[in-house]
């Protein structure tokens, strides 16, 4: 059901090249969503709804919910999933507040300060996936930041689905509603990322996009990234689990099957030092993907490229793995896991023990679950306020401040031929600023 790759010994130069991964192509879905793009950039809300009708199936006289489908959805909501979403919603809240950032003023010399000062973007759009799940979640992990963030306008899109009559999944209605989000629009797939990107008759242009979603939103992400910031080209979601023998083989199959159960093409990844639990892993997998809903879906992610149990000889091996493979999400099931997990450098986040499950953190840890993927966890973080800030520096220097500094910014100027910088210098003295 799940591969094998043997590195103890000695582990390979580039531990990239070995290490299951799934594929995705965005550049070759780049030629296919340019057109779509292009469309909707061209004829606005009308070109929306003819490729709404022709990939979803669902015909819309306007792509934005009505006020009364979103106060109907969350009238309706499950009182038992309303009440998990209110504490999903307080604990991501918690968690994100702490991040707000504060502007610093630094005095560089008497009379001359930088200040960094933290502003919002002006508007984004958050994306949340339809297809296979619904995900309102996923909602909470976008709109939370967004707010703590003090992003004065935001919208939300999310798949038209024809079984609910050509709005989003209900509980996705109810999670805006809840969060008092009242701007929600019923598009999917590359055409949502271009109708933020363009604006429409319907939809005013976003100045950012972010969430997860499918390739063609990934390739509409990378074309249009320069006109719109975006978070991250999410791809399939993975889960690493570093784990020796003091780790419960049945934690550690749930936990790979509740990641494969995502997709098809989702990785699931057990970096393990000990034999024994590969072994006792391997035999608990088919009783318990036997027994879940989606048995067949988990069983083709299990027994794809992507997963796989990899043995190494030690934890220090077993960390070199887990930063060259810089998972999505990534478990520490060892002894004194805590100590282990400080030393990780690459991840989107990090669950530490046997009590901290990646299921946690995609619900109620307060942690936010739009993470990178593929690798990207090297260079780039997960969603959080700091996403929706930009920081700008305010130069602030009196004629002393700036006299001071002036023949050395006449210097520099002229080191590098520039000599109109040092003359916007000398403009403002009645002295000559020495070459």
């Amino acid at each position: 059901m799940i591969s094998r790759i043997d590195l103890r010994g000695s582990l390979p130069a580039d531990l990239r090249d070995v290490l299951p991964r799934a594929e995705l192509d965005v550049e070759a879905a780049l030629e296919k969503v340019r057109p779509i793009c292009e469309d909707v950039r061209h004829r606005g809300a009308a070109a929306v709804r003819e490729l709404t009708a022709r990939f979803d199936g669902v015909e819309l006289e306007t792509t934005r919910v009505p006020a009364e489908a979103l106060a109907r959805a969350l009238e309706e909501l499950d009182p038992a999933v309303r009440a998990a979403l209110e504490e999903s919603i307080r604990r991501a809240r918690l968690v994100h507040r702490d991040q707000r950032r504060t502007d610093i003023t630094t005095q560089v010399v008497p009379g001359g300060t930088v200040t960094e000062r933290w502003v919002p973007v002006d508007r984004v759009g958050l994306y949340v996936p339809g297809g296979r799940a619904v995900y309102p979640s996923s909602v909470v992990m976008n709109v939370v930041p967004a707010q703590e963030a003090g992003v004065p306008s935001l919208a939300v899109t999310s798949p038209a689905q024809k079984e609910f009559g050509g709005l989003p999944h209900p509980t996705i209605l109810a999670a805006c509603a809840l969060l008092g989000v009242e701007e929600v629009y019923a598009v999917g797939g590359a055409q949502a990322v271009a109708m933020f990107a363009y604006g429409t008759e319907e939809c005013r242009p976003a100045t950012m996009v972010t969430g997860p979603g499918n390739i063609w939103v990934a390739a509409a992400k990378r074309l249009l990234k320069g006109r719109i910031g975006i978070d991250s080209e999410a791809g399939p979601t993975e889960i690493a689990i570093l784990a020796d023998e003091t780790a419960d083989p049945v934690h550690v199959a749930a936990d790979l099957i509740s990641q494969a159960e995502h997709d098809v093409i989702a990785a699931s990844v057990l970096v393990t030092t000990s034999v024994a639990l590969a072994d006792a892993v391997e035999k608990e997998l088919p009783g318990q993907v036997a027994a879940t809903r989606h048995s067949e879906r988990i069983t083709e992610a299990l027994a794809g490229r992507q997963s796989g149990i990899v043995l190494v000889s030690d934890i220090d091996d077993g960390l070199k793995v887990v930063d060259a493979y810089a998972a999505e999400h990534l478990e520490i099931q060892t002894a004194d896991a805590r100590a282990v997990a400080a030393r990780v450098r690459n991840a989107g986040a990090i669950f530490v023990g046997p009590y901290a499950p990646v299921s946690l953190g995609d619900y109620m840890a307060g942690s936010n679950h739009v993470l990178p993927t593929g690798g990207c966890a090297c260079h780039s973080s997960g969603l959080s306020v700091q996403t929706f800030l930009r920081g700008i520096h305010v130069v602030d220097y009196t004629r002393e401040a700036l006299a001071g500094a002036a023949a050395h910014v006449c210097a520099l100027a002229d080191a590098e031929d520039l000599p109109a910088h040092g003359a916007a210098i000398r403009a403002r003295f009645d002295w000559e600023v020495p070459a």
